[in-house]
């Protein structure tokens, strides 16, 4: 995530994958100008509902101006129809943002997951408005040693609690070889009961129980 002009690339590393009972999103927590690390605990996961969630790459500005934009969107459509909004809505929805913002686009990398009545769901949308969905997305300068961590050890039946395993394993492992990545790691689980942070003890000790510290 940089703090910088639009000429600095997009340093962070996020995800979202889907389980079957569940979504798993995560990110580091490091924010960069430049060479510099600018902050130490910038937050790059929100909670936009409570079946929706939104992980964040890009300019800070950009990145805090559209979570609070789509945050609202999010409540109002609840206030309106009485129920929650499904992922790809919200998909959708955050795209058309995007894409009609072409004489002061958004510089950013975003993650979409959730769960509705049609389970679990993640969407990786780009700064011009285009949203892919996929069992698993990557976004950020750590993303290529994301990939290579879920292209091995993803599997389609697996829990939410096994999913927030592998994601701190891929986050891990992106900070450990992406300069612009790091300072511990915020993840969040979306299941039919509802939105939740794990906090740093938990994901410490997942971490030691898997040997990665």
């Amino acid at each position: 995530m940089s703090t910088v002009s639009r000429e600095v690339e997009t340093g962070t590393t996020t995800l979202g994958l889907v389980c079957k009972d569940g979504v798993v999103l995560a990110a580091d927590r490091r924010a960069t100008a430049g060479t510099l690390i600018a902050h130490k605990h910038t937050k790059k996961v929100y909670k936009l509902d409570e079946n929706l969630g939104l992980t964040t790459a890009g300019l800070v500005g950009d990145l805090q101006v559209l979570a609070r934009y789509i945050t609202a969107e999010v409540e109002l459509y609840k206030l309106k129809r009485g129920v929650t909004m499904p992922v790809e809505a919200c998909a959708t929805l955050t795209a058309n943002i995007l894409s009609g913002s072409r004489f002061y686009p958004y510089w950013v990398q975003l993650v979409i997951g959730g769960w509705d009545r049609a389970g679990g769901h993640v969407y990786s949308l780009d700064a011009a408005g285009g949203s892919l969905p996929d069992k698993f997305v990557s976004s950020g300068s750590g993303s290529p040693y994301v990939y290579g961590v879920l292209e091995d050890h993803f599997k389609d039946d697996m829990s939410t609690e096994d999913g927030a395993n592998l994601a701190i394993r891929a986050v891990t492992a992106a900070m450990k070889r992406d300069a612009v990545s790091g300072e511990g790691i915020d993840v969040a689980l979306i299941t039919k009961d509802g939105f939740k942070m794990l906090d740093d003890k938990e994901v410490e000790k997942r971490k030691s129980s898997m040997k990665l510290t």
